[in-house]
């Protein structure tokens, strides 16, 4: 569903406050906004106080009042809602596949929301094809400053391309500045060997290294847009403490996940620590 900006509903402030980023976000893409909520009916053999009925109710409610929220900020958006008969992961994973992007709320701090304590979200994480966005419910206005997109600059080559196009796409879109951040650490072979440390630095400098290597990761896709204003952020150490030092300006910060990793599908230690601290929306791109 090319053009379209999906957002999974689970009745909660969280929720709510992905869908005005997702529809503000939409605004500015001239794309439509979809609301969905994934339900099914599981009745027990327990006393139950509800009843099917009330409960679907509820349910279109929470999409109904979510419409009236955005379409009121947005008149001229196209939002189209769906009460989606199935369970949460399944459901919330084929929309991602098939939108430009999908929002769901966050709380931050260690816990993702979802529909069944946090672990819809993860597993959407782990398993989604296209980008997913988590959003935090704002405590706080955003500050006052030219918009900054924050993105987390990992690898060479073909297998980062996606996480780098939607941090660049995102950028041109908003007019805002892309922060660029690549983490880099000092090889274990030099490391442990001082004398050739030493004259790894008289001959190459480590630093003036990496910062090559990061001007050639974002050569092309500076070329491709040269309107985007981009600030090249080198600095040795852990790259999940340098991210979070530098998103304090940020309207957004991009990461990727890696699909071709064998056994369990997991997410990386940098996009952990971005989903547990971060303020402001993170989002997770899927990549070889």
């Amino acid at each position: 569903m090319p053009g379209t900006i999906t957002v999974g509903l689970d009745g909660t402030e969280h929720a709510l406050a992905a869908a005005d980023w997702a529809a503000d976000e939409a605004e500015r893409r001239g794309s439509s906004l979809r609301l969905v909520h994934a339900w099914v009916w599981r009745p027990t053999d327990a006393v139950y106080a509800g009843d099917r009925a009330a409960e679907e109710r509820w349910v279109r409610n929470v999409l109904n009042e979510a419409e009236a929220r955005v379409a009121k900020r947005h008149p001229t958006l196209n939002i189209t809602t769906e009460l989606l008969v199935n369970d949460p992961v399944p459901a919330l994973l084929t929309e991602a596949s098939r939108a430009e992007m999908l929002a769901l709320g966050s709380r931050g701090y260690g816990t993702l929301t979802g529909y069944l304590i946090g672990s819809v979200s993860l597993h959407v994480l782990r398993q989604a094809t296209g980008p997913v966005i988590m959003v935090r419910e704002p405590n706080s206005p955003m500050p006052q400053q030219a918009p900054e997109v924050v993105v987390g600059v990992q690898e060479h080559g073909q297998s980062s391309d996606p996480v780098l196009e939607f941090a660049f796409t995102t950028a041109a879109e908003r007019g805002a500045t892309l922060r660029a951040v690549y983490a880099w650490s000092i090889p274990t072979a030099l490391a442990w060997s001082p004398g050739s440390l030493y004259l790894a630095e008289q001959a190459n400098d480590l630093g003036q290294i990496n910062r090559e290597v990061l001007a050639d990761i974002l050569k092309p896709w500076r070329d491709k847009f040269p309107q985007v204003e981009v600030i090249e952020h080198f600095e040795i150490g852990s790259a999940s403490e340098i991210l979070l030092s530098n998103i304090g300006r940020a309207n957004l910060v991009v990461v990727g996940r890696r699909t071709h990793e064998a056994g369990l599908r997991r997410l990386g230690p940098v996009t952990h620590a971005l989903l547990h601290h971060a303020t402001t929306p993170v989002a997770v791109v899927p990549h070889d």
